[in-house]
């Protein structure tokens, strides 16, 4: 039985990876969810994405992996296999993580994010207003996050991965929702363009998380990428 070693998003439950980890089950795929701290595991302290690429050498250790990410775990993900393409095998990226955009009103709005993420206790003690600010700038990771995990964050998601991309050369699998609004297709596609041995599919009308809304498909682009690209 062929093992994938899974990095999940920005969540705190492995619980709706249930479906999907089944069927990669019932194909002969075992899908080892691992814990990330700060979500589903310890963190005691502020990483940065290199100190989650060192976690994970610990845990994959001399072993090469098929790695596969969805968001946030697409970027750590992409990270890794830069560092320690030495341990992939085979690199999946699900809506993953890693662009750093520079569009002006994503530029204003993280900026906005920024200043609430470091004033917010200046601009108001109201739990309720602060609550509706992070509404506006659409971060409600960041509002549910606690302790080292909120600044963490900050980092994580000001990392641009852009440059490392064409370094890339595990084969890679990328897939991504039509209508992902999180991180857009086009990013998939940089992705696909800049990663030299990468093939990217579509999951028609999903948006950021096919594995939840369309399990049974994605997990069929995996399986038929994983029969047809076999060492």
């Amino acid at each position: 039985m062929k093992k994938i070693y899974i990095l999940h998003g920005w969540t705190y439950s492995f619980e709706k990876w249930h479906e999907f980890v089944s069927i990669l089950k019932h194909n002969k795929i075992a899908g080892k969810l691992l814990k990330i701290p700060g979500l589903t595991g310890q963190l005691d302290s502020v990483w940065t994405v290199n100190d989650y690429s060192e976690w994970l050498k610990k845990e994959i250790g001399d072993q090469k992996v098929i790695l596969f990410g969805h968001s946030n775990g697409g970027r750590l993900a992409l990270y890794f296999a830069n560092q320690h393409p030495e341990n992939i095998e085979k690199l999946i990226l699900l809506d993953s993580a890693g662009i750093y955009h520079r569009e002006f009103f994503l530029l204003l709005k993280r900026n906005i994010f920024n200043l609430i993420a470091k004033k917010g206790k200046k601009i108001t003690t109201s739990p309720l207003m602060k609550k509706l600010l992070y509404r506006v700038v659409g971060e409600q990771d960041y509002r549910l996050a606690n302790g080292p995990l909120k600044e963490t964050m900050l980092n994580l998601i000001s990392s641009d991965l852009t440059p490392i991309l064409s370094a890339i050369k595990v084969p890679t699998l990328i897939i991504w929702g039509e209508k992902d609004q999180i991180t857009p297709l086009a990013d998939g596609k940089l992705m696909n363009k800049k990663i030299a041995n990468s093939h990217l599919e579509i999951i028609k009308s999903a948006r950021h998380s096919p594995h939840f809304t369309h399990p049974k498909k994605t997990a069929e682009v995996i399986i038929n990428y994983l029969k047809n690209h076999d060492l």
